[in-house]
């Protein structure tokens, strides 16, 4: 007898139950292998719990400028303002400048320019010349690629004039780089992108010397000063800083 059931047809002899027929089994897929998660990266503008311990203070939170004032003014300058999560010079202005300052310390920051971008960070500044650099090494913040000023001594990472980086970190415009920079007493570390690219001794005659051979030459109080502030530098040109920090070093 013939039973059809469906889409499907059994045969049933002689009243015995009619046989399904046989299926394949599943395959049965090999356990993945457990991927190791990734590395959780702190919010931007933050600090973790172990740079509080270390003693960091944020000087940038995402929002205010609190932290900040304009170069012997009390007033934030017009040109800087708060852009998502950086601060933002749009250039034309006078330099962004804490109004605490600082003798022995470690600073770092994240920023990125325009193309064909200058700016800088200048520590231990004080407000006694005409402008941040006149009293302050300087850091120098540039787009290596772009930037007409091709002397070594002015690129990126150097100490402006002076000491020129001993490792090309750029990267291109518009890309966050970081910096870092470490002062104490006369001695001074600058560390971009994770290497260190600037070790020097701004006590030495060899320096002094130096300082004589440049413009840094008219002013009196260049690279002398015990303390100062840390400015950000408004040279005309686009540029943004983040995740702005320091460490006051005892």
């Amino acid at each position: 007898m013939i039973i059809a059931v469906g889409a499907s047809t059994f045969l049933s002899i002689a009243g015995q139950p009619a046989k399904k027929e046989a299926t394949q089994p599943t395959a049965v897929s090999p356990a993945k292998k457990a991927e190791k998660p990734a590395a959780v990266q702190p919010a931007v503008n933050t600090l973790t719990d172990a740079e509080k311990k270390e003693g960091w203070v944020l000087l940038f939170d995402g929002k205010s400028l609190e932290h900040f004032k304009g170069f012997k003014s009390d007033a934030v300058p017009t040109t800087w303002n708060v852009d998502g999560d950086a601060v933002h010079a749009t250039g034309g202005g006078a330099d962004l400048v804490t109004k605490d300052q600082y003798q022995d310390f470690e600073f770092s920051c994240e920023w990125k320019l325009a193309p064909g971008g200058n700016s800088g960070i200048i520590y231990r500044s004080t407000e006694d010349g005409n402008a941040t650099y006149e009293t302050g090494p300087e850091f120098q913040v540039l787009d290596n690629n772009a930037h007409k000023d091709a002397k070594p001594v002015n690129k990126a990472g150097a100490m402006y004039d002076f000491f020129p980086a001993a490792k090309d970190m750029t990267k291109p415009a518009g890309e966050w780089n970081t910096a870092r920079i470490v002062v104490k007493g006369t001695k001074v570390e600058h560390w971009w992108n994770g290497e260190k690219v600037v070790d020097a001794d701004i006590g030495t005659e060899a320096f002094k010397k130096a300082v004589q051979a440049t413009k840094f030459k008219d002013w009196k109080g260049f690279a002398v000063q015990p303390k100062g502030h840390i400015a950000l530098q408004d040279h005309g040109d686009q540029v943004w800083y983040r995740n702005i920090k320091v460490r006051v070093i005892k």
